[in-house]
């Protein structure tokens, strides 16, 4: 993300920041970078289904050390995509590094940096649960977020590179120096050490004008630019054994005072040019610098008074997003992905880590999302919904019709949420399959959960063993559903004793080759299809506003099968039941 290779060449010029004694502060936190960051810092598994409840443990110690240095955390997420299309060379070559990447990972073991499919949610549940004020924007969250931290006068906190072009007054602390883990005393107060970044320190130490940070930006290329043709580094200082691109660039454009008089001498460079071309170039280069204009904030309202901000539409889409949505989508308790459905009839479907020869197991979803598509475009369902999806190693788009169920037909969107609750959680259930009656005996939130799994063991493929089946009911019930209700214990001991041997089949089966740490594909693949069904199936439920209790995916214990050596030995005498237990007592610790 950001501007191309800025991180790395400011890593070689740390004099540039300050170190500071972090404390009593608001803090702007870009919510995406921290999420991703803090599960890939952590070391925590990313090939067989993520470790969430350890990953919840991490937010939670935090968020912990922010507030015991009296820091205020104001956590800001990206919603929708670009409805300009500006991004949309950088997005697709992502999601295919993304595929290239999830692959490896499948075939050799690898940690590739693929964000498991749950982990997003575990983070926006563990913020909700500690009060974390959080805001969820209607397209990306930089501007957002830079306008906010310049009203409120405090610093950003991200590892994005685009903040070191934004202009914020109490400047950015980047997450990778943000020692939060080592909580220090000065006194009688606590603080937390970290970098300071102010734009006018690089400025003054580059000698750089700060009205040609944004004009930098769009030349050395962010997510909007990709200039190519010129070789920035010939205009680097002589003598020097390795010239970087940068350092190139911006010795070129410290002669300029105007941005147009060096976008103007940048296209000569490019060579012979007509007039179109130019043209269609300097328009491609001032869109790369627009966002980093400042703006007003329309989040300080949000947080201070709980209002959502007015939706930023374009005239033709007046009618698209009905007022309802806006509060539960900028709480965050709606998913952001709503707003691609009805604007751009699209909707990204991410990868989890699985060899290319098998078919994405976001197929194995595919009818809930038909349902989420005909409760959103209604009336437009003759329009189909594009999903982003990888065939094979290849990123496609796939036509997708939108479906109704029997109830769903007669609902409309903009009075989706005033709908009876009996009619949503209707819809709810026939979209899985499922019945009121064969739910009713479970806790509230298992339900939704359970649903799923019998959603799942009918439109998996291969059909799940059920030895996956009861390895996955224990990790979600975390044996809670195993109590007696006639008091009989050693029936149900027994019981517990042949899931437990169930389950430790289902691990013993993903012991590939050993000291290789591979998955075993088959058992993940299945899993990787459940989670997919789950993913979905809450994000049903949320637009149906909630019919059934959305399930603590951290708390529920989700599962992570543990693959790595001697692991399995750790988890059998982790889990070794004592006769003196009750029942319900017992709790199978997950890895």
């Amino acid at each position: 993300m950001g501007v191309q290779g800025l991180t790395s060449f400011l890593a070689n010029h740390k004099m540039i920041y300050r170190e500071v004694q972090f404390r009593r502060s608001r803090l702007v936190i870009d919510g995406c970078n921290l999420n991703y960051l803090l599960y890939f810092k952590s070391g925590l598994d990313e090939n067989h289904g993520g470790e969430y409840a350890a990953y919840r443990n991490l937010i939670e110690n935090f968020i912990t050390a922010l507030r015991t240095c009296e820091i205020t955390p104001y956590v800001v997420l990206d919603g929708g995509s670009d409805v300009t299309d500006k991004k949309v060379e950088t997005v697709a070559k992502r999601s295919e590094d993304r595929v290239q990447r999830a692959h490896q990972a499948a075939v050799s073991g690898k940690q590739m940096s693929i964000l498991p499919r749950m982990a997003e949610l575990v983070f926006k549940q563990t913020l909700a649960r500690l009060k974390v004020p959080v805001a969820q924007c209607y397209e990306e969250a930089d501007q957002e977020i830079a306008a906010l931290a310049s009203e409120w006068q405090c610093p950003v906190l991200s590892n994005d590179s685009d903040f070191y072009i934004f202009d914020l007054p109490a400047g950015l602390l980047p997450i990778s120096g943000f020692q939060w883990k080592e909580v220090k005393q000065s006194g009688s107060q606590s603080y937390i050490s970290c970098r300071r970044y102010y734009r006018s320190s690089f400025c003054a130490f580059i000698g750089l004008q700060h009205q040609l940070l944004p004009t930098f930006a769009a030349l050395a290329g962010n997510d909007y630019v990709k200039l190519r043709g010129i070789n920035w580094a010939q205009f680097a200082p002589a003598g020097r054994e390795t010239s970087s691109r940068l350092e190139g660039l911006l010795c070129w454009l410290k002669k300029f005072q105007d941005p147009q008089d060096a976008l103007e001498a940048a296209l000569v460079l490019m060579g012979e040019l007509s007039e179109k071309k130019k043209k269609e170039v300097l328009q491609t280069l001032h869109l790369g610098m627009e966002d980093y204009q400042p703006c007003r904030s329309s989040l300080s309202r949000f947080f201070l008074h709980g209002a959502p901000p007015e939706f930023p539409a374009l005239e033709e889409e007046a009618d698209l997003i009905p007022n309802w949505m806006l509060l539960p989508l900028t709480q965050a308790w709606l998913f952001a992905d709503v707003l691609d459905v009805l604007r751009l009839q699209t909707m990204g479907l991410g990868c989890a880590v699985e060899p290319e020869d098998l078919p994405s197991t976001n197929l194995t979803s595919s009818s809930l999302r038909q349902v989420m598509y005909g409760l959103l475009l209604g009336s437009r369902k003759s329009i189909q919904v594009d999903e982003i999806d990888r065939d094979g190693l290849l990123v496609t788009s796939i036509p997708v019709k939108p479906k109704s169920t029997s109830v769903g037909k007669s609902l409309v969107l903009n009075s989706l949420n005033e709908v009876a609750l009996s009619d949503r959680l209707k819809v709810l259930l026939e979209a899985l399959g499922g019945t009121e009656e064969s739910l009713r005996l479970l806790p509230p939130q298992l339900k939704l959960p359970a649903a799923v799994t019998c959603y799942w063991m009918q439109r998996a493929q291969p059909p799940p063993d059920r030895s996956l089946l009861k390895a996955l009911l224990m990790g979600m019930s975390n044996g809670n559903m195993l109590r007696s209700r006639t008091g009989e214990q050693t029936h149900i001991k027994t019981a517990v004793k042949q899931l437990v041997r169930d389950l430790y089949a289902c691990v013993a089966a993903l012991q590939n080759n050993g000291h290789k740490q591979k998955v075993d594909m088959h058992v993940a693949y299945a899993f990787n299809q459940w989670q997919a069904c789950l993913r979905d199936s809450i994000r049903l439920n949320q637009l149906l506003h909630f019919p059934l209790p959305e399930p603590d995916v951290a708390g529920n214990k989700l599962i992570r099968i543990p693959v790595q050596d001697g692991e399995l030995k750790d988890v059998t005498t982790n889990q070794k039941l004592r006769n003196s237990q009750t029942v319900s007592s017992i709790n199978l610790k997950r890895q």
